[in-house]
């Protein structure tokens, strides 16, 4: 109850928050997220997942930034894939069935599973190359009478 009326009439006293031994580290600015390639996989894969979902790491794919969500340490074999050339990397991605895998300086992999382009748009990495392609619906004789019902 002191404690509160100390509060109320203005006389609390302020004790400035010591700097040393805070751990707090401010709010990350998109533009300091860029993914340094030169670096192990461990170390990638921890600064995706850090900046994973704000502000996101990212890295310029065919001139357009592009930010990499949902990332996991990846041991095995390098598996079967298109190449993408990412700016900044010593080696090209790999787009594979799974998402798109990249290479730590170490030789070791990580595999991102979304990818978020300028305009907002997410899709699966593994959908990367297929991501402009527009299938067109195709109804059935009996669809068509069924839409033509509805109508």
């Amino acid at each position: 109850v002191e404690a509160v009326h100390l509060i109320a009439d203005g006389k609390a006293p302020r004790i400035p928050q010591p700097k040393e031994g805070a751990t707090y580290e401010g709010i990350q600015k998109k533009e300091n997220a860029e993914i340094s390639w030169d670096q192990p996989a461990a170390v990638l894969h921890n600064w995706i997942r850090g900046h994973d979902k704000v502000p996101g790491a990212w890295a310029t794919i065919d001139g357009q930034v592009v930010t990499f969500y949902g990332s996991s340490l990846l041991d095995a074999s390098v598996p079967a894939g298109q190449e993408l050339a990412i700016k900044g990397a010593s080696r090209p991605g790999l787009i594979t069935k799974n998402g798109l895998v990249v290479f730590g300086n170490d030789g070791k992999m990580v595999l991102v599973r979304n990818l978020q382009f300028e305009d907002g748009k997410m899709i699966p990495a593994s959908k990367y190359f297929s991501a402009d392609e527009t299938a067109a619906l195709e109804l059935t004789e009996q669809e068509k009478k069924m839409a033509e019902d509805i109508r």
